[in-house]
């Protein structure tokens, strides 16, 4: 990847961090002192971006100056985790292979979310460890605690929702594949 493709990556990046974080233009202008104007032609890509925007851009964002920028591998073999929030919740990326089995560390904040969610149901397979704290899983007719060492697997075309009904984080270790594609965990038993 040359220098203006990555150049240009940058704005439809900043465009997508604005949009999730649900800011207008002129709230993060106004946070960072940089125009209406400025940001509208960054994130069209019709102004490259200089490191002194970069930096408001990132502290305005709270994410590293690196992550706004799409630069290529450098062959580290070190999966470089890069947390991002998500209705609340912290993932942390354990693994960077595109499709197949993604793996991803979730915090939920205490008490998350705060009301009894809908079941949702999507494609997929899911695979939970709990780590830290409770997770109370609905799925379909069933309401289960998970306590730390505990593990549930389904098809996500089933009803689910996820609630950390205590005043503690919950730290869960989730597995997410293709539909039809399940995880399967051996082990062997301890040599005596």
């Amino acid at each position: 990847m040359d220098l203006d493709d990555v150049l240009q990556s940058v704005g439809p990046h900043l465009r997508s961090l604005r949009v999730e974080r649900g800011a207008t233009l002129a709230q993060l202008s106004k946070s960072t002192g940089i125009s209406v104007s400025t940001l509208s032609r960054l994130e069209s890509g019709r102004r490259k971006p200089t490191l002194e925007l970069l930096l408001l851009l990132a502290r305005a964002h709270q994410v590293q100056l690196d992550e706004l920028i799409d630069v290529p591998m450098t062959g580290d073999p070190r999966v470089h985790m890069r947390p991002f929030k998500r209705n609340g919740q912290t993932f942390i990326p354990l693994s960077r292979r595109p499709g197949g089995v993604q793996a991803f560390k979730q915090i939920y904040p205490p008490h998350w979310p705060g009301y009894e969610p809908e079941q949702q149901v999507h494609e997929g397979y899911e695979w939970l460890y709990v780590l830290a704290g409770r997770l109370r899983l609905l799925l379909g007719k069933h309401d289960v605690i998970l306590k730390p060492g505990e593990v549930a697997e389904f098809d996500t075309r089933t009803p689910h929702a996820f609630i950390n009904p205590d005043p503690e984080p919950a730290e869960v270790l989730a597995l997410f594949g293709p539909q039809g594609e399940r995880m399967h965990i051996r082990a062997r038993p301890a040599a005596k």
